[in-house]
């Protein structure tokens, strides 16, 4: 994990010290579908299908970053010391995947 995300993390957990340790993983957790669900509802103002404002692909864009960093500050809550091994070992598997299916086609 990054310098910036470790930093952030501490910054998080310091706020979120009052709460018990599995509740601040799993409110973090969430954090990822509540960042993913505001860009959903960017792309559906974009293109006409709310009521709402309107919304532009630069807020769509900075809600799925902050989804990303969302779900790298959940897996460094889950496993601090090993959050960028797994981050790593995943990426390969699907990029693997990927690279075997797109062979295959």
């Amino acid at each position: 994990m990054g310098r910036h995300l470790e930093k952030l993390s501490a910054v998080c957990r310091a706020a979120g010290s009052h709460l018990p340790d599995e509740e601040l993983k799993a409110l973090q957790v969430g954090k990822v579908a509540e960042e993913a669900g505001e860009a959903m509802h960017a792309l559906h103002g974009l293109m006409g299908l709310t009521t709402c404002d309107d919304h532009t692909w630069s807020e769509v864009h900075n809600h799925l970053v902050g989804s990303v960093i969302a779900a790298l500050l959940a897996m460094h809550y889950i496993d601090p010391t090993g959050a960028r091994t797994t981050f790593d070992e995943i990426l390969h598997r699907r990029t693997r995947r990927g690279r075997e299916a797109a062979a295959t086609a």
